[in-house]
């Protein structure tokens, strides 16, 4: 099972010193084409998007959440930070589990 990243050329280069291949995108139709490779890559079991990446392809990646159960697809915050309003990974836990992890970020 791969890793695999869909993002800005930051972001891809970051993962690629870490192992992880990756394929930068800047356009909505390199965004949609990298996306259709990776889902057509049956070794790639996780996929990483950044959040202005998945915003932009956002159809095709609920689709594949409702619809297959490979690749995970996981978003991240790109390097302008996360997109204001979104929730984070803290506060999702939190409410699944009811219970407060941590100390709370800063608003």
């Amino acid at each position: 099972m791969k890793f695999y990243c869909i993002a800005d050329e930051d972001t891809v280069r970051g993962f690629r010193l870490a192992g992880i291949e990756g394929r930068a995108v800047t356009t909505l139709k390199e965004a949609q084409a990298a996306l259709k490779a990776a889902l057509d890559d049956a070794a790639i079991g996780i996929l990483i998007l950044t959040e202005r990446v998945a915003a932009d392809v956002r159809r095709q990646v609920d689709g594949v959440r409702s619809t297959r159960s490979r690749p995970l697809v996981v978003e991240i915050p790109g390097p302008e930070g996360p997109i204001p309003g979104r929730k984070t990974l803290r506060q999702f836990v939190q409410e699944a589990v009811g219970v407060r992890i941590g100390h709370e970020e800063d608003a």
